[in-house]
């Protein structure tokens, strides 16, 4: 757990439930994807599972006891090297809690825990046009231009908010 003012960061683990429930709400109101975040949530064991597992990083940051921010890793443990890379899927702050240094916490705690289980580096995606994000990730790592490419799995049920992005 890390703290600073005002809030402190905390991962989730397999007993948190109700608050990955506050997060899934607060990703989906901070990217206006209620649907995607909201309206099919897991059962109970299902999350309780991913939070109990290492490949997994669920990680709030709390004032008081509201969740304000969020963050959501996988680790994925490398096939020609025995090692790992963390990739941050979702990242968001509350609109009334931005510019305090919350996302820069949640990711600094991400990294921490990237070397506690033998990863090598940390890596996140951002939308072309999302200053605010370019901005925070050019002050904490190294810019690459890639190409990302979704390639649609035939018979899977499609996802209506997912071009919101």
């Amino acid at each position: 757990m890390t703290r600073f003012e005002p809030c402190r960061i905390e991962r989730l683990r397999a007993g948190d439930g109700a608050r990955y429930a506050e997060l899934m709400t607060l990703f989906g109101r901070v990217f206006d994807m209620q649907d995607t975040y909201t309206g099919a949530r897991p059962g109970a064991a299902w999350v309780a599972e991913r939070l109990a597992s290492e490949d997994f990083i669920a990680l709030v940051a709390l004032d008081g006891e509201a969740v304000v921010g969020g963050l959501a890793a996988y680790v994925l443990r490398k096939f020609e090297r025995e090692r790992s890379e963390v990739y941050i899927y979702d990242l968001a702050v509350d609109a009334t809690h931005r510019r305090r240094g919350i996302a820069t916490g949640l990711i600094r705690e991400t990294v921490t825990i990237a070397g506690s289980v033998g990863a090598y580096v940390v890596f996140v995606q951002a939308d072309r046009g999302d200053s605010p994000a370019e901005a925070l990730y050019d002050g904490l790592g190294e810019r690459e231009e890639v190409l990302h490419f979704d390639i649609a799995v035939p018979g899977a049920p499609p996802d209506p908010e997912r071009w919101k992005r």
